[in-house]
């Protein structure tokens, strides 16, 4: 059976059950009782599928989110696996790591236990499939992001998961925000189906600052007996989007969900064509955890069919080749027996390339050939475990390698990554331990000054010196000593990237939790894919 086919039947059955509650809503819930704070993607589904656009393509919401990491934010093992890292090292602050990192990857059970003033849990719910409710398993559903009010956005306090959800008053219904105005009787159709949530108009929705309260993260490192010892700018898309030409442009919405072209109902159910209808795939760099989920579907209680998420890893893939990055060559030229090559790379997102979590990095991989194609020089080349060729980090977890403006040996190479010290000033991963960057080389979007932007952006390293590092992109020179061998040369340039870094990967190894091994089999399994090539390029010596 074809994914198509196992996609319509999976989002069927999700529609008859919406159905079948719509009345059973208002039975359950005749007079909006309080309590019904939020409620779980079946619901929504049951309206919200089967929409076809004048072209015949299918831009249903929930089976474009079915397949996302928002939808698959509490399956996610390498966040399993790293939160429970991160309670290992302080065992002391456990129910506080596991309140803070269940805001974004199960909010409701979070927002819930924060209501009755207790803390989130994560560890109850696992494995989800024995133990997790739906609210759980969830995800960033859609009555999360849709009941967020604008009361503290755009201010720091509404950062790490600390968004603002308006209560259900007794007796009253409570607003589920959208993009449109909304007629009566869609009004009082989405009432009974939700059991209270009531749709209206909110500019919040399609701003930037609504993403930002669970995208951009400060981490406080931990020391002896749990004693906050220091914070980390974890994640700070935002920020740097804000200090980028994008910021007068497109914000996150216009590029991770970007509008389906024409008009559009947004509901199977009386519903009117609209334009500007987002697209719900929330595409965006983690391809390799679409590829696990898909490959482990049932192990990870993942409810999207399985061939689903390796066609959103694909379409992940395409996005990331022909939105991230440019990279340009000059013309080789021989100067003393030694082949010089001049290789530009450019971001073209609204952030830092790669963002967010710092096991993201990109490379450069160059490779040099004679006139034979017989290859005389290598850089970057990645071994079937997922580490690269020469990288100080993958080889000794206590190194690091450094940010370079010309490379002349194979052992040296180009990565664009965020690496971390603690308070000793050692190398580390762990979130939790960490307070500062040793090295932000992470390629700059149009617009960013480097030498003005706030320290919680700002590039650390060698990197900040770099004349040839700037927001125009990254000039590094290849000098290459081809010793006997006869041009013309043949110079490929290519930039990789890996959504989870080797070392990020191996570091986990060493905790004997289900999570954590499990995740190293996962890995394992799938290190060879670990890497894409964003972007290529070629030239030749005259």
């Amino acid at each position: 059976m074809n994914a198509k086919r196992l996609t319509r039947q999976w989002l069927r059955g999700a529609a008859l059950l919406g159905c079948c509650t719509m009345g059973q809503a208002a039975e359950m819930n005749p007079h909006n009782a309080p309590g019904i704070l939020f409620q779980t993607s079946d619901r929504c589904v049951a309206c919200h599928n089967g929409m076809i656009t004048t072209r015949g393509e299918e831009v249903s919401i929930g089976s474009d989110w079915g397949v996302t990491l928002m939808a698959n934010a509490s399956r996610d093992p390498y966040w399993q696996a790293s939160v429970r890292k991160e309670t290992a090292d302080h065992p002391e602050s456990q129910a506080k790591i596991e309140n803070e990192c269940s805001a974004c990857h199960m909010p409701i059970p979070q927002y819930q236990a924060k209501q009755k003033g207790e803390l989130g849990t994560i560890f109850s719910h696992l494995p989800l499939g024995t133990h997790g409710s739906k609210e759980a398993a969830d995800g960033v559903t859609c009555s999360v992001c849709h009941q967020i009010t604008p009361q503290n956005l755009r201010k720091p306090e509404s950062y790490n998961g600390n968004f603002v959800i308006a209560d259900a008053a007794s007796g009253a219904s409570h607003a589920e925000y959208g993009p449109y105005d909304i007629g009566t009787g869609l009004q009082q159709v989405m009432r009974s189906s939700t059991a209270g949530l009531q749709p209206e108009q909110g500019d919040q929705i399609r701003s930037a600052e609504l993403c930002a309260s669970c995208h951009t993260l400060i981490t406080e490192a931990r020391g002896e007996n749990g004693a906050i010892v220091g914070t980390l700018p974890e994640q700070m898309p935002y920020q740097e989007w804000l200090h980028s030409d994008f910021k007068h442009k497109r914000t996150c919405q216009s590029c991770h969900m970007p509008a389906v072209e024409g008009e559009v109902p947004i509901t199977r159910i009386l519903g009117a064509n609209r334009a500007g209808v987002a697209r719900h795939q929330f595409v965006g760099a983690n391809f390799l955890m679409q590829r696990l989920l898909g490959r482990y579907h049932d192990e990870l209680d993942a409810a999207a069919p399985s061939a689903e998420f390796a066609e959103a890893a694909d379409r992940t893939i395409s996005y990331l080749q022909k939105e991230s990055a440019a990279i340009t060559l000059t013309l080789p030229r021989l100067r003393g027996g030694r082949l010089e090559e001049d290789v530009t790379v450019e971001n073209l997102g609204g952030h830092k390339l790669p963002t967010a979590f710092p096991s993201r990095r990109a490379w450069l991989h160059v490779v040099v050939r004679d006139r034979n194609q017989r290859t005389v020089f290598e850089s970057g080349a990645v071994n079937a475990d997922g580490s690269i060729v020469g990288n100080d980090n993958d080889d000794d977890p206590t190194r690091f390698e450094p940010h370079y403006s010309e490379i002349r040996m194979g052992d040296q190479v180009q990565i664009y990554e965020a690496i971390l010290e603690d308070t000793k000033g050692a190398v580390t991963t762990g979130i939790l331990a960490a307070v500062n960057y040793i090295k932000d080389n992470r390629l700059l979007p149009r617009g960013f000054d480097k030498k003005t932007v706030p320290g919680e952006i700002a590039v650390h390293g060698t990197a900040v010196n770099d004349a040839q590092f700037t927001d125009q992109g990254h000039r590094i020179r290849y000098s290459v000593d081809v010793g006997d061998a006869e041009g013309p040369f043949e110079v490929d340039a290519e930039l990789l990237y890996q959504p989870i870094g080797f070392r990020w990967a191996m570091n986990l190894n060493s905790y004997s939790s289900d999570e954590t091994q499990h995740f190293g089999e996962y890995f394992q399994s799938m290190a060879g894919g670990s890497a894409v090539s964003l972007v290529k390029a070629t030239q030749s010596s005259r």
